[in-house]
């Protein structure tokens, strides 16, 4: 005897299908693409504040003001959303079908990376909505978000708990992107039978780079949620701006902030490559 379908099963192949459609593909390497220009405003700015005197660090809100406030910059930031929405939606589809390793067995590591895509399709979700506000006017971007968020949670029923577990996760991240930079095997995502020796070579190189630097920037800002949370004050909380900012302080701060910018310069450029050369896999 056939069992009926799930109500669940039902929706599931439509989605699927949805979510095989080539314009999803494009729309993935678009994001790709607009994720680089995000990030290599931020990596420049940063440069500018390490080298040159003026400069101001800022977090990836602070450059989509940037770009509205270039000749055309409505136009370009309108470009940059539609990436930006189109990356939040392959996120989306990663994490629901995880088309890498469709047909694998599902195991625990699957299950965090899959997480692990939810949570930045959340996070892109905020920046593309920062993005529209901005295009219509009706937005601006605050430079102390982090620690908003950070007192919001903290005013929770085991927010300090809540913040300081965030923190130990935002630094397992960077951790985990250290690690890839070491192991370099982000390469695994790339298409590199497309790509010629020169190619591959100095994707590696920017790719590990960019890792380090994001793996620093991120730790740091785990570091300051678990000091947020240890001392009951989300002023102690920082954003990638904050944290930035932070290098810049310290001993030797311009060649440490110099060093991450350049690291997040070529993390942009590198997101550029997977634009082109990303394995886009269909659930």
């Amino acid at each position: 005897m056939t069992r009926p379908n799930s109500p669940l099963s039902d929706l599931k192949q439509p989605a699927r299908r949805a979510a095989s459609h080539p314009w999803i593909e494009t729309l993935a390497r678009f994001g790709y693409a607009a994720k680089g220009v995000v990030y290599f405003i931020v990596g420049l700015l940063a440069a500018q504040a390490a080298f040159t005197t003026g400069g101001k660090t800022t977090d990836t809100s602070g450059a989509l003001t940037t770009i509205v406030n270039q000749p055309f910059g409505n136009f370009l930031l309108a470009l940059v959303t539609i990436g930006l929405i189109g990356y939040v939606l392959w996120r989306v589809v990663e994490t629901i079908f995880d088309p890498e390793h469709s047909g694998e067995k599902t195991n625990a590591k699957r299950i965090v990376q899959r997480i692990g895509y939810g949570f930045s399709a959340i996070a892109y979700s905020g920046l593309a909505l920062t993005a529209v506000k901005l295009i219509v006017g009706t937005g601006h971007t605050n430079g102390n978000a982090t620690q908003d968020w950070t007192a919001r949670f903290m005013g929770q029923p085991l927010g300090r708990w809540l913040v300081g577990l965030a923190g130990l996760v935002v630094i397992g991240v960077g951790g985990s992107y250290l690690y890839q930079a070491y192991k370099a095997d982000f390469q695994r995502h790339l298409n590199r039978h497309q790509m010629s020796q020169s190619e591959q070579h100095w994707a590696k190189r920017l790719g590990q780079f960019g890792l380090a630097s994001r793996g620093v920037v991120f730790g740091l800002i785990g570091l300051f949620l678990g000091l947020a949370a240890l001392h009951s004050d989300a002023r102690e909380a920082r954003g990638l701006g904050g944290a930035l900012a932070t290098l810049a302080r310290q001993p030797f701060g311009p060649w440490l902030l110099g060093t991450v910018a350049l690291g997040l310069i070529a993390y942009s450029i590198y997101c550029m490559i997977e634009a082109r050369y990303r394995r886009i896999a269909q659930p």
